[in-house]
């Protein structure tokens, strides 16, 4: 028999513009958490520098930047952030096959990197509606995420950010050991705030995720430490 693997919990630190306050988020919920993410806004305004508040506490770094570009400019980008030694970097799909396989050539040509190169299918923001009518996509979301997995596997890339409503849908056409990463996780009745697709931790566990990003459910909770905690258990029970 198969024993499943709990997923790994990522903190999302979006949303944080003190320097301190991540520092004492990474510090109240690092018993819970195996992963922390740094995005564009925390990456922008703090620089390299920020990622060593995440490696000071023994955490893997989640640098989710999205880079979607040409080829050569994303590779060169790969580079730099292989050169910083995190543990997980995102590029958009629809970049394309030559630009996913761009990025997957420079990390290689770092023998020792540890970089996983993750895909971004649809963001969680975009619903059926705005997919049809903004982005001229007629397709259903999960069909479109299921196709931009299908598109970042042949580009051997080393796995996929994915929408927990999409999980079902596209984990069966997943190789083994392929990560699926999955934001807009949210608690059992909690506040969804801006994203359309989400699941509670145990729901986007039981359907396959291997890493799940919580944010604001922690992070804007009073107690950021013991909402870790309650979410870590609920992956875990």
């Amino acid at each position: 028999m198969t024993i499943k693997k709990s997923p790994k919990l990522a903190l999302a630190l979006d949303n944080i513009s003190e320097r301190e306050r991540i520092a004492t988020l990474i510090g109240a919920t690092s018993q819970w958490i195996q992963v922390y993410k740094i995005g564009l806004e925390q990456f922008v305004r703090f620089g390299p520098p920020i990622l060593d508040l995440v490696r000071s506490a023994g955490k893997e770094i989640f640098l989710d930047l999205k880079l979607h570009d040409i080829p050569n400019t994303v590779a060169k980008a790969v580079h730099s952030a292989v050169d910083l030694g995190v543990e997980y970097l995102t590029i958009h799909t629809l970049g394309g096959s030559a630009m996913m396989k761009a990025a997957v050539a420079a990390k290689n040509e770092h023998p020792l990197a540890v970089t996983a190169i993750i895909g971004v299918t649809l963001l969680t923001s975009i619903g059926e509606g705005a997919l049809r009518r903004e982005l001229a996509v007629d397709l259903s979301p999960e069909i479109y995420v299921r196709k931009l997995a299908q598109l970042a596997v042949k580009s051997e890339i080393n796995g996929i950010v994915c929408s927990a409503a999409d999980l079902s849908a596209v984990t069966p056409v997943l190789p083994a050991g392929f990560e699926v990463i999955t934001p807009g996780i949210r608690p059992a009745g909690s506040d969804v705030h801006d994203q359309k697709r989400v699941a509670t931790p145990g729901q986007a566990a039981q359907d396959g995720a291997t890493v799940l990003v919580i944010g604001r459910a922690v992070t804007g909770a009073d107690n950021p430490g013991h909402a870790a905690e309650s979410i870590f258990n609920d992956v875990n029970s």
